[in-house]
């Protein structure tokens, strides 16, 4: 190892970066930089060297060429204790180059702005950049390099109390995170490019994803998992992972999953809605033309459930329904905000989690799902019905007005339970709910027990079901149970049978065309 004499400092990111170099300065360490940063530095008083001072070769192109050069590149790359190298240098007049400080252009950045064009997307593809990153972590026991300001006072540090060096374990921490960083923007680089692919086009041959640790979980789904949280980049903001998090205990691995899925059916709604999601199924579902009424009628579908639940509204939390929220132990509330009030109230349970999100939009993007060998991707099932009322009417009778309401209520719900689903509703609310059974009739009997435990009727309800009925038996238990109305795909083999058993009850049938299967 050798002291740190030269480095070159070329960043996007300026955060820290006057004051890391003034420390450089002070342990006399001549510093090399390019365009925007030598002018900070300078600006700053710092005497800095241009890089194409040093190479004697002009910077060209609009910026585009800077560093690509071999006293750059010569540089950095030459192994120290290589005799043959160092002969090679001496003798094309290169100088040692032993610390790079370099972030890139902000290309993620860029691409997440909603009036992004092509072109500027294209601009912001460092070049000289990544291959300089590249080239000192290639040669990292001899070259020190920084991708991250986080590591600025790391490094001071290690200079000071090294005689100017720094050991080898920091320079490969320093070098694999300058690999993961790279690859990470070439990922985002390639993802945005696969948008222009050829026509039709939705996955690319390379799935390629990079995901930002956010934070360390406390355990997986059970305590004897580990577990993290990651983000996904270009979500502008709008994820479960950009929520803010006024107060409560830290989110744990089965909190995310009932908070992801309390959003995604919360999002249906645009009248006052109130989700309560237990183990990542709704347990309560109501809309309402106040969002406390919303929750109120969400609660009484199943308040057994309900105990330790996770609520997500589409209102801001008012003091009422903080009121009302507090005669239960919730683990977690969402909301797009809190008014003084109602924060200041639940301030008096500080374990309970709030967390602020905008609810008005709903990302892109693919679903994953990891299996043995291998992932699955789709895209997210988005599939909404604008006009109820165009859908085909397979029954002799057709619906009513509140029939019509309460299949729409109905057909947003299942869209978000486990298969298989069965839902009874009127048009506001769930009345029962039957999910994740392995028969659709074990469902409708499963949602027709939990309404019964609450003496909650079922008669004139309309019942939503993800998929086909294979049977006209479930057809049977459902009107048993007073339910007057049907939605559901179709696309059965005998669908024939089930709507002669929906004509023998009286009942009107709607054919959806599309089905919701959520394994």
């Amino acid at each position: 190892m050798a002291k740190v004499k030269r480095a070159l400092i070329s960043v996007s990111d300026k955060t820290g970066i006057v004051e890391f170099a003034r420390e450089l300065t002070g342990l006399g360490i001549e510093i090399l930089s390019t365009g925007g940063t030598a002018k900070t530095l300078k600006g700053s008083g710092l005497r800095v060297k241009d890089v194409s001072e040093y190479t004697k070769f002009p910077e060209m192109l609009g910026g585009r060429l800077k560093t690509l050069h071999p006293k750059i590149h010569g540089g950095l790359l030459w192994r120290r204790d290589d005799p043959k190298d160092e002969q090679e240098i001496k003798a094309n007049k290169i100088e040692s180059i032993d610390m790079v400080v370099v972030n890139l252009y902000p290309f993620e950045q860029t691409v997440s702005k909603a009036d992004v064009t092509f072109d500027e997307a294209i601009e912001n593809i460092d070049i000289g950049g990544p291959t300089m990153l590249r080239a000192a972590s290639k040669n990292f026991r001899d070259v020190i390099v920084i991708v991250d300001p986080d590591d600025y006072g790391k490094i001071i540090n290690e200079l000071k109390t090294r005689d100017g060096e720094a050991s080898y374990d920091i320079k490969f921490y320093l070098a694999k995170k300058v690999f993961s960083h790279t690859a990470r923007y070439d990922t985002l680089i390639s993802n945005y490019l696969s948008r222009y692919g050829e026509a039709g086009e939705v996955f690319p041959k390379y799935f390629n994803q990079s995901f930002l640790k956010i934070d360390d979980l406390r355990y997986g789904e059970n305590p004897h998992q580990k577990a993290a949280l990651y983000k996904e980049p270009l979500y502008n903001g709008l994820s479960l992972v950009d929520a803010k998090i006024l107060q409560g205990k830290e989110m744990s691995y089965n909190n995310y999953l009932d908070s992801s899925a309390a959003l995604e059916l919360v999002r249906e709604f645009n009248e006052p809605a109130a989700v309560i999601i237990k183990h990542n199924n709704p347990c309560g579902v109501a809309i309402a033309d106040a969002i406390e009424s919303a929750y109120v009628k969400a609660f009484e579908a199943d308040p057994l459930s309900a105990f330790g639940g996770v609520i997500a509204l589409n209102r801001d939390v008012n003091i009422s329904t903080a009121k009302e929220i507090l005669k239960l132990f919730v683990e977690i509330i969402i909301a797009p905000g809190f008014d003084p009030e109602a924060l200041k109230l639940l301030s008096d349970k500080p374990n309970i989690r709030l967390l602020v999100l905008d609810i008005s939009q709903t990302p892109a993007g693919f679903e994953i799902r990891k299996i043995q060998g291998g992932l699955l991707a789709q895209e997210r099932d988005t599939g909404k019905i604008d006009d109820y009322r165009a859908l085909k009417i397979v029954t002799k009778r057709k619906p009513t007005d509140d029939e019509y309401a309460a299949m729409e209520f109905a057909w947003k719900v299942c869209k978000h339970m486990k298969s298989n689903a069965i839902i009874y509703a009127s048009k506001d609310r769930a009345l029962g709910i039957g999910v994740g059974q392995t028969s659709r009739v074990d469902s409708a009997k499963l949602a027709e027990m939990k309404a019964g435990n609450f003496s909650i009727s079922l008669k004139g309800s309309a019942v939503g079901s993800d998929a086909f009925f294979p049977n006209r038996d479930g057809i049977d238990v459902i009107a048993k149970a007073g339910a007057t109305a049907v939605i559901q795909p179709g696309g059965s083999i005998k669908d024939n049978d089930v709507i002669a058993a929906a004509d023998e009850h009286n009942m009107a049938m709607l054919f959806t065309g599309m089905r919701h299967f959520k394994h």
